[in-house]
């Protein structure tokens, strides 16, 4: 049974997510907010709900925290739903976000659907461009003497595989859009340039940064 985590202060709603959710996960809720991040990984979870508006640091915090060491799937869950704060949670490495009041139902489809995309989209598929190795989450640079990576939420890993299955050839944005939904997750294009954006910057600890080419009212190119 996979582990979900419950970043959230309000009781009632934790007991609710958790009453729908323990027939088929194993749950557990935060004891301790000022331990977020320590009491995640002690229970080795495989998805993580958080609530953006938290006791002492905020949802936003905990998850920049988190992602300076994991790719853990996160997904918002939030009273906040302006664009900014769904961009900021973007940003931040969330991989969805849900607005209160949610419907349980709709919740538990996609705490399922990014589990699937984070865990069994690439396999055990290998794809190379130049000196890059794209595999199980992981983009890896490969040279005489040592050998670089770098981590990748789902989409990002989803992203990339398209791009170097296309070895070259421009991939548009709709392309990707259209196979970001067909896995549920459903954004637009300023959220999809925000991704490219965040990816781009954490690709350049690699230097495969420079290998992304952004094609003007198109998409995107490996180069």
């Amino acid at each position: 049974m996979a582990k979900i985590f419950i970043v959230e202060d309000d009781q009632i709603i934790v007991k609710a997510i958790t009453s729908a959710l323990k027939n088929e996960f194993q749950v557990r809720s935060v004891a301790n907010f000022r331990a977020v991040k320590q009491e995640i990984l002690e229970f080795n979870a495989d998805l993580v709900l958080m609530d953006i508006g938290l006791p002492f640091y905020s949802g936003f915090y905990w998850t920049n925290e988190l992602r300076k060491v994991s790719q853990i799937p996160i997904i918002f869950i939030s009273s906040s739903s302006d664009d900014m704060n769904q961009i900021t949670a973007m940003n931040q490495g969330a991989d969805d976000f849900v607005t209160k009041p949610f419907s349980l139902e709709i919740l538990t489809a996609k705490i399922k659907a990014l589990l699937r995309r984070t865990y069994a989209f690439a396999g055990a598929e290998k794809l190379e461009f130049a000196d890059y190795f794209l595999t199980e989450n992981t983009l890896i640079l490969k040279e005489e003497s040592e050998q670089l990576e770098v981590e990748l939420t789902s989409s990002e890993n989803k992203i990339l595989t398209l791009l170097f299955r296309a070895n070259g050839q421009v991939v548009t944005k709709e392309k990707i859009l259209q196979e970001l939904w067909q896995t549920d997750e459903f954004i637009d294009t300023n959220t999809l340039n925000v991704k490219m954006t965040r990816l781009r910057k954490k690709l350049s600890e690699i230097g495969f940064d420079q290998h992304i080419m952004t094609k003007r009212g198109c998409g995107y190119a490996l180069v």
